[in-house]
C-alpha cells in the first residue's frame, strides 16, 4: 500500500514530509480528510460505540425465539400463531433491510441507525405488553423485524466505516467487514440463553425476559449517539458520484452462499430442539435456551480460523463454512432418529460454526463488491438473501407431510455439499475470465 501511495504522490507532485533530519510544518501534520477527527469519539476504538447496537439487534432476534415453547405453555397459544409470530419477524426484517440500506447511503449511518434502535427498544416494550394482552404481539414482532432490519443495513456499514481509517488506521479491511457480525452473533447468543434462563425460573416470564434487551438497547443508544457520521455525506456536503456494485462477484460469490448463513443455525436452534425434547420434560425452554446460546457462540469461537482462512485464500472459508455445515446436518440425522439431545448439541454447535464462516466470508465478500457510496445497500442485499434462510424450519414443516425429518435433514446435507462444488466452479470461472487469452 505504501508504494501506491509513494507512486501518487510523484505522479501528482506532492513531497512526502520526512521525520528524520528535517523539521515537519505543523500545517501538514494536523492536515486530514474532511469530516474525520483526530481523535473520533470513542478514542482509538470507535466501533466499539456501534458495535452495541449491533448486539442489541441480535439480541432482539433471538430473545423471542428461545421463548416460542412458554408462549404455548404459559399464554396458551397455538402451534400456528405461535408460528406465524415467528414469521412476522422476516416480513417486517425484508423490508427493513432493503429501505435502511440505500437510506443509510443517502442520508448517513447515524441517523438511521439510532432511529432503528430506538424502534428496536420500542418493539420489546411492545411484547412485554403482550403478557397481558397477546394483541401487542403481533405489532411488537413485526417492528421487531423492521428496526432489526434497518440497524443490520445501516449499523453493519457503520462499523466497517468506524474501523478502518481514519478512525482505525491500524485495521485490516477483511477484520474490519467482519466485526459487524460478531457483535451479531454476540447478541444472538446471549439473547435466547438469557430469555430461556428467565424464563424457566423468574417469575412473570413473558414481561421479564424483555427486560435486559430493554437495558441493553437503551444503553447501547446513549453510547453510540457520540459516534460520528461516516457516510461520504458528512466527508463532502454531498453524496458522492453513483458508482456501481460489483455485481458479478456479488452473484457469484455472495448469493450462493448467502442463505446458508442462517439455514444453518435455524436448523440447529430452532428445527432440532423440537426433534429431541421427549427426554426433557420440565427442561424443554433451558435446552431451547442453550441451543439458541451454542449456535452462534460456535460461530463466535471459530473466527480465529475464518482470518486465517481468509488469509489462505479467498474462498476457504466459504468452502469451510458449507462444509462444516454439511457435517452439522449429516450428525442431525442420527440425533434427529433416534431423539438424543446431546449428540443434537452437537450438531447445533457444528451449524454454528458452520455460520459463523459463512457470515465472515459473506461480509468481507459484500464489502469488497460495493463502492464506499454504496456499502449500506450492498451489505443490505447480503444480509436479505441471508436472512432467507430462516424460513428452512418452515420449508422442513411443510415437507415433513411427505418425508421424515432424518430424510430431510441428509436431503439438506446434500444440498450443502453441492453448494459448496457450485461455488467453487463459479470461483474457477471467474478466474478464468480475468485471465487474459
Amino acid at each position: 500500500m505504501s508504494t501506491s501511495v509513494t507512486n501518487k504522490q510523484r505522479t501528482t507532485g506532492t513531497k512526502t514530509p520526512r521525520t528524520t533530519g528535517t523539521k515537519t510544518p505543523r500545517t501538514a501534520t494536523t492536515s486530514r480528510p474532511a469530516g474525520s477527527d483526530a481523535r473520533p469519539a470513542g478514542g482509538n476504538r470507535p466501533w466499539l460505540r456501534t458495535g452495541w447496537m449491533m448486539t442489541a439487534s441480535g439480541w432482539s432476534a433471538n430473545h423471542f425465539s428461545a421463548l416460542l415453547g412458554a408462549y404455548r405453555s404459559e399464554l396458551g397459544l397455538s402451534e400456528s400463531t405461535v408460528t406465524g409470530l415467528f414469521a412476522v419477524y422476516v416480513v417486517g426484517l425484508i423490508p427493513g433491510l432493503l429501505l435502511g440500506g440505500p437510506l443509510a447511503d443517502r442520508r448517513g449511518r447515524r441517523p438511521v441507525a439510532l432511529t432503528a434502535l430506538a424502534v428496536n427498544l420500542l418493539s420489546s416494550c411492545l411484547l412485554m405488553a403482550g403478557s397481558a394482552a397477546t394483541g401487542w404481539l403481533l405489532p411488537g414482532r413485526f417492528l421487531t423485524g423492521i428496526s432489526a432490519g434497518a440497524l443490520l443495513a445501516a449499523g453493519s456499514a457503520w462499523v466497517k466505516e468506524l474501523s478502518c481509517p481514519p478512525y482505525a488506521p491500524d485495521a485490516a479491511a477483511g477484520a474490519a467487514a467482519r466485526r459487524a457480525g460478531l457483535f451479531v452473533s454476540a447478541g444472538f447468543a446471549s439473547g435466547g440463553l438469557v430469555a430461556a434462563l428467565i424464563a424457566q425460573w423468574l417469575p412473570h416470564p413473558m414481561a421479564t425476559a424483555y427486560l435486559p434487551h430493554v437495558v441493553l438497547a437503551a444503553v447501547a443508544w446513549a453510547v453510540a449517539y457520540g459516534a460520528p457520521e461516516t457516510g461520504r455525506r458528512a466527508e463532502s456536503g454531498a453524496p458522492a458520484r453513483a458508482v456501481a456494485p460489483d455485481w458479478r462477484r456479488f452473484r457469484r460469490a455472495v448469493l450462493p452462499l448467502a442463505p446458508w448463513v442462517f439455514a444453518a443455525p435455524a436448523v440447529g436452534f430452532a428445527t432440532l430442539p423440537g426433534l429431541v425434547d421427549g427426554g426433557l420434560a420440565g427442561w424443554r425452554t433451558v435446552y431451547a435456551g442453550i441451543a439458541t446460546a451454542v449456535v452462534p457462540g460456535s460461530g463466535l469461537l471459530v473466527q480465529p480460523l475464518a482470518r486465517r482462512l481468509a488469509a489462505r485464500h479467498r474462498l476457504a472459508g466459504a468452502v469451510a463454512g458449507l462444509g462444516v455445515i454439511t457435517a452439522g446436518l449429516g450428525l442431525a440425522v442420527p440425533a434427529a432418529a433416534g431423539a438424543r439431545p446431546g449428540l443434537a448439541l452437537v450438531a447445533a454447535a457444528l451449524l454454528g460454526a458452520g455460520y459463523g464462516l459463512a457470515l465472515s466470508f459473506g461480509l468481507t465478500e459484500a464489502a469488497a463488491a460495493a463502492p464506499p457510496g454504496r456499502l449500506a445497500m450492498v451489505t443490505s442485499l447480503f444480509w436479505t438473501a441471508a436472512y432467507l434462510g430462516m424460513l428452512t424450519p418452515y420449508a422442513l414443516a411443510l415437507l415433513s407431510r411427505w418425508w421424515s425429518m432424518p430424510v430431510l435433514l441428509a436431503a439438506g446435507a446434500v444440498l450443502a455439499a453441492l453448494t459448496c462444488g457450485a461455488l467453487a466452479a463459479l470461483h474457477r470461472t471467474a478466474e478464468a475470465d480475468r485471465t487474459p487469452a
